[in-house]
């Protein structure tokens, strides 16, 4: 499994067109950013941080149809990079985020769920 951290409203819209083509910082870069379980909770402290109103989606990548890399990032570690859009079928899971919480907190908990569904 791979994870995708978005805003509420980005998935609300992607649900509608069957697509998520990408935030700002996605659309930017060329590709979409993904994390991988160990991954995640480091990226939603540095990136999200301070920010409410979001989502996590658990994303089997045996699903999406584009091409997925994992190319080397952060402390050269390898990251799964989506050069497509994500197809909402590929979305096993998701899990809102509450507002009350630091996003690292939420993300883990919310990591923590994904990965009992999956058992």
């Amino acid at each position: 499994m791979i994870y995708k951290l978005l805003t509420v409203d980005e998935w609300d819209r992607a649900k509608v067109t069957g697509r998520y083509e990408g935030s700002a910082d996605d659309l930017r870069d060329g590709y979409l950013h993904f994390s991988t379980a160990e991954q995640v909770v480091e990226t939603a402290e540095r990136v999200f941080a301070g920010q409410t109103g979001l989502t996590m989606l658990a994303v089997d990548p045996d699903r999406v149809h584009a091409e997925l890399r994992w190319e080397p990032s952060r402390g050269g570690a390898l990251f799964p990079h989506l050069y497509g859009p994500l197809p909402v079928a590929a979305v096993r899971a998701e899990y809102p985020l509450p507002a009350d919480q630091p996003v690292g907190a939420a993300v883990a908990k919310a990591l923590r769920q994904a990965e009992a569904h999956d058992r």
